[in-house]
Formats: C-alpha cells, sequence, structure tokens
C-alpha cells in the first residue's frame, strides 16, 4: 500500500451502491473481494455483519460508508468498532432519511467534546 490512498468501502441499498460505484469507488483486493455489498431484502444478516467485519479488517479501506438503515441491524457490532480507520460514517438512504440521534458514532464524538471546547 505505499504510495497508495486507502479505499472508501460501502454497504448499503442498490441506488446507494449504484451511485458511489458510478462515482469510481468500485475495488478488488488481491483477494478478488469488492469493497462494497449491495444490501437487498433477501441479504442474511450474517452477510451484511461478516461483510462490515471483513472491511474493518482490510488494511486498504480507510472510510467505511454505511446506509443508517443496515447500521441499525448491526448496531452492536458498529457499537464495538472503537479504532479511528476505518472511519465508519452512516448515510440517509432515498427511503431513509439520515436520524443523528440514532448514529452512534455522532454521539461518541459529541462525549469527546464540551460545549467550552467548541468556543
Amino acid at each position: 500500500m505505499a504510495g497508495r490512498g486507502k479505499l472508501i468501502a460501502v454497504l448499503g441499498d442498490e441506488d446507494t451502491v449504484t451511485g458511489f460505484l458510478l462515482g469510481g469507488v468500485g475495488e478488488l483486493n488481491k483477494h478478488r473481494k469488492p469493497n462494497f455489498l449491495v444490501v437487498e431484502k433477501d441479504t442474511s444478516l450474517t452477510e451484511i455483519e461478516e461483510t462490515f467485519r471483513s472491511f474493518l479488517a482490510r488494511e486498504d479501506i480507510g472510510i467505511i460508508l454505511i446506509n443508517q438503515f443496515i447500521a441499525e441491524l448491526i448496531r452492536h457490532v458498529l457499537d464495538g468498532h472503537t479504532r479511528s480507520l476505518p472511519a465508519v460514517l452512516e448515510i440517509p438512504s432515498k427511503e431513509h432519511p439520515y436520524d443523528a440521534a440514532r448514529d452512534s458514532i455522532l454521539r461518541r464524538a459529541r462525549g469527546m467534546f464540551t460545549a467550552e471546547d467548541l468556543r
């Protein structure tokens, strides 16, 4: 990875993942594993969890984007991730708007600062 940047991984619905793939984020690593997963109605919770954990373990991934409604399904796994890299960002989808109150990463970040720190 010397001289190369880190990848963005995406776990989301078809519209979200397709948009990011059209934007050029799609890659396969040396083991031919993609950096994205389209979550459909028949995608098992186990597959979502395993994919997210595999993204966490990959050295070539710096950011994981996940639709918030999917993050809710594996919240226990997201809450267990405490490292700064890869950064996990919850994003909205066309059908599910973003709710900051549900974002555990944002809640954790808010707890790091006081009102005095922001002045």
